[in-house]
């Protein structure tokens, strides 16, 4: 069983994705799940989450919906409104709460001009919410503040569940190994509550970098450091088509995998950790 973690769909006549104005021209108009089927399956792929992709609720309610008549989708990564926590609170138990593929939040931290934007006094509040509600955080950075300010948020609220996405953006497309990326990494690998998704890579290492031999180092760096029980794998949809189709990238992925791990851990990052940090309900078998 392989879980796909990060999945992306858009719908631009339901929410602004204001992001997408400056973003490549392949990426600028509607994708649905249905155009994802044929090669998920030539994949190999057996489940998916959501993953939010704009800043407003429209776009989270957009995925919940699809979820529901989706039978291969077990859950969505929704937006929220952590600045304001009593916004928070109230979609939280008026209407997440209630659905049964609410499975984390994360908020467009890397579009923030400030770095430190998750130390706000409102939305340190707000992500002591979700920790004592045990709902995980998705972390999308991109700088090493990112992971800085993700050390601070640990500390203030210990209880919180967070996974960097994407590796917080490894230094692949410059050879780096491993420096300041890599330094901090170690430090949060630390924490017990921090995970790490093996994600979007072919975008951070760029299209001619995205080889087995270019990211191997950096996913064994990474699973020396946090654990074969504490990562797992996301496809990054449809924006990994700027660097290879769905099933290269995971043909990708899995070879890396494959010469790293033996079949038990192997399990654990294809599915079982997902499961276990998204609180998914379903069948592992």
């Amino acid at each position: 069983m392989i879980i796909d973690t990060h999945i992306h769909i858009w719908d631009t006549t339901k929410s602004s994705y204001g992001w997408l104005s400056g973003a490549p021209e392949l990426l600028k108009r509607t994708y649905a799940i249905g155009e994802l089927d044929a090669a998920r399956k030539a994949a190999g792929i057996s489940a998916g989450i959501f993953v939010q992709a704009d800043v407003q609720m429209e776009d989270s309610f957009h995925m919940l919906d699809v979820a529901r008549s989706t039978d291969w989708i077990k859950g969505v990564v929704s937006w929220l409104p952590l600045a304001d926590t009593e916004r928070t609170v109230a979609l939280l138990e008026q209407r997440l709460l209630k659905d049964e593929y609410f499975a984390g939040v994360r908020h467009l931290i890397h579009d923030e001009n400030d770095p430190q934007w998750l130390l706000q006094p409102a939305v340190i509040a707000s992500l002591k919410v979700l920790a004592a509600r045990n709902i995980p955080y998705d972390v999308v950075g991109v700088l090493p503040e990112h992971i800085e300010t993700i050390l601070k948020v640990a500390e203030q609220v210990p209880e919180l569940r967070m996974v960097f996405d994407h590796l917080n953006a490894p230094p692949i497309s410059s050879g780096t190994r491993y420096g300041q990326w890599g330094t901090l990494m170690q430090e949060a690998a630390k924490n017990k509550n921090i995970y790490a998704k093996i994600s979007g890579l072919g975008t951070v290492a760029g299209t001619e970098k995205f080889t087995v031999d270019r990211l191997k180092p950096y996913i064994e760096f990474v699973l020396e450091h946090f654990g074969a029980d504490r990562c797992f794998c996301g496809g990054d949809w449809p924006v990994s088509l700027l660097a290879g189709d769905y099933v290269y990238t995971w043909d990708v992925y899995k070879k890396v995998w494959s010469s790293l791990l033996a079949a038990e851990a192997l399990e654990n990052v294809y599915a079982g950790n997902a499961i276990r940090f998204y609180n998914l309900k379903l069948d592992q078998s």
